[in-house]
């Protein structure tokens, strides 16, 4: 059994068009875990291109985690994302360990695989590039073998850029980057962009940061890494701040790829 692991980003969803278009063989499946926190964009991106892809025979399938909703109640489980943290004194401590991906993600894919693959080996399609292989891991589930296909079964390994120019010269559109949005992997550049959204996940999440900052007992906890609230995070760019930009968008999209 082949399935891709769809994030709805642009290393999987590019994953997905090469086995739609016959770049790559064809998968029974691409599987979508919906921790229900992504981002605007990548919703509307998905019910977008799901057609298109289930027209050229690759059947899309969603699936959630029954512990989704906990961001509603904290306390009763423990904070599952990576947080920044500080003492109460203003020392700072770190970041709490990271249980989203495992219980919001993996947990429904494979219950989902247990229940399709009819006693047969799985291959998960992982959309890792070359520039990522730090990300590489195996499964440690003996019926689930992973397979790096930008690494493994292309002409050569591919980057993410070279990604984004395939899509580009295939027609197809190129999604942002999938992630929940309060994740506190977020850098300044991503922040900003759900700042300036206007489709309300800016205002999920600072509710989200403020709603976090007690829970952990003896410590604070922060969506961004200058353990401020993030309603008050400077995230002007250069240009804003009045420094001129020497490059301009289309140099440093070609210059990236």
């Amino acid at each position: 059994m082949r399935v891709i692991s769809l994030g709805w980003g642009i290393q999987s969803f590019g994953l997905a068009a090469m086995s739609a278009l016959g770049i790559l063989p064809k998968v029974e499946a691409a599987v979508h875990a919906d921790t229900t926190h992504e981002r605007s964009e990548t919703y509307a991106f998905a019910e977008r291109w799901t057609p298109w892809l289930e027209e050229h025979g690759i059947k899309v399938v969603t699936v959630q985690s029954e512990r989704s909703g906990v961001i509603q109640n904290w306390t009763a489980t423990g904070l599952m994302i990576p947080a920044f943290t500080r003492y109460e004194d203003g020392e700072i401590s770190g970041m709490l360990r990271r249980q989203c991906t495992h219980d919001w993600k993996i947990v429904p894919i494979r219950r989902w695989l247990q229940q399709e693959r009819n006693g047969e080996p799985v291959e998960l399609w992982l959309g890792i590039t070359l520039d990522e292989v730090q990300r590489m891991k195996p499964s440690n589930v003996q019926y689930i073998s992973h397979i790096f296909s930008y690494i493994e079964l292309l002409d050569r390994p591919w980057t993410r850029g070279m990604v984004v120019r395939w899509l580009q010269e295939n027609g197809l559109e190129i999604p942002v980057k999938s992630s929940c949005v309060f994740c506190p992997y977020h850098n300044r550049a991503t922040w900003r962009e759900i700042k300036l959204s206007e489709n309300g996940d800016w205002q999920k999440a600072v509710r989200i940061d403020h709603s976090i900052r007690y829970i952990r007992p003896g410590y604070l906890a922060y969506l961004v890494q200058a353990r401020q609230p993030l309603d008050t995070v400077d995230l002007r760019n250069e240009e804003d701040h009045g420094q001129l930009n020497l490059w301009d968008e289309e140099c440093e999209g070609v210059c990236f790829l």
